[in-house]
């Protein structure tokens, strides 16, 4: 990993206005910047337009990488999916016009889990890529966000299903930890679905008992053998962003600015 692929998501400091956030990441050396569209979509709705949103962030010399929102409604009948289609197009507009290119999305479930169904998963996901061709943002499936898309091995199964080339896959070290997925799953055959990776450690707690978001911690501070991964993903051909991803109630009690540093310096040991 390279010192220009790492990335920072604006969950690490939740709650902050965007213009602080981002203030924080330039103070603690980022360039790259996973923003939440929630927090993009306050600030517009405080009555600034995308383009000056747009300016805000590379007067700061930051990149947006890639953002998130949304689940893809993926049963339901077509006009019950339509809204929530028109919904995560908008979004994947949002982001083109903000400079991104991967946007990350969790899916429902049906009724009752099957191979199957995961067919019904990669059409939904197709149907968005094909009405966002215009914008040509990826889309990341993120396993674990999804009460059917669990593993790695189950997202890649919807990608390869899509068979659309913006159709993907987010891998995220903290689902990694606590999904049955194995480091062997980590080859070069699921790394050419990935689109986009999350970063973050996990404690030294029974995996299957840990909260996948809210027990995180940063890089170095947990168990997950993050040099190893980072490594495989690597030798699978992956050369994209790295983002650390938190969800931490201690980090939110910081200021942004420390809260960013500690984010940033985490990183930096893995770093080649």
């Amino acid at each position: 990993m390279r010192l220009d692929q790492i990335a920072i998501n604006s969950q690490c400091t939740s709650h902050r206005n965007l213009e602080e956030a981002l203030d924080a990441y330039a103070a603690a050396g980022f360039k790259n910047v996973e923003p939440h569209l929630n927090l993009v979509k306050d600030w517009l709705d405080d009555g600034h337009t995308v383009e000056e949103t747009r300016r805000l962030f590379e007067s700061r010399g930051l990149r947006v990488v890639a953002s998130s929102q949304l689940e893809v409604m993926c049963f339901g009948s077509p006009d019950a999916r339509m809204p929530n289609l028109r919904a995560n197009a908008e979004n994947a507009r949002l982001i083109r016009e903000l400079g991104g290119h991967v946007m990350v999305v969790g899916t429902d479930g049906p009724e009752q889990n099957s191979i199957e169904a995961l067919g019904l998963v990669a059409d939904a996901v197709r149907e968005l890529a094909e009405a966002t061709e215009d914008t040509g943002v990826e889309i990341a499936i993120e396993f674990n966000w999804s009460p059917i898309v669990r593993s790695l091995r189950s997202a890649v199964r919807v990608a390869e299903l899509a068979d659309h080339p913006r159709v993907g896959v987010l891998f995220d070290t903290a689902h990694y930890h606590v999904t049955p997925t194995k480091l062997s799953d980590i080859d070069r055959e699921s790394v050419r679905h990935i689109k986009h990776v999350h970063l973050d450690d996990m404690p030294d707690e029974p995996a299957d008992l840990v909260h996948r978001d809210y027990d995180r911690v940063l890089p170095g501070e947990g168990v997950i053998d993050l040099p190893q991964i980072i490594s495989a993903l690597e030798r699978g051909g992956y050369e994209g962003y790295f983002s650390i991803e938190l969800f931490n109630a201690d980090l939110w009690r910081l200021p942004a600015k420390e809260a960013a540093r500690r984010c940033y310096e985490s990183l930096l040991p893995l770093c080649a």
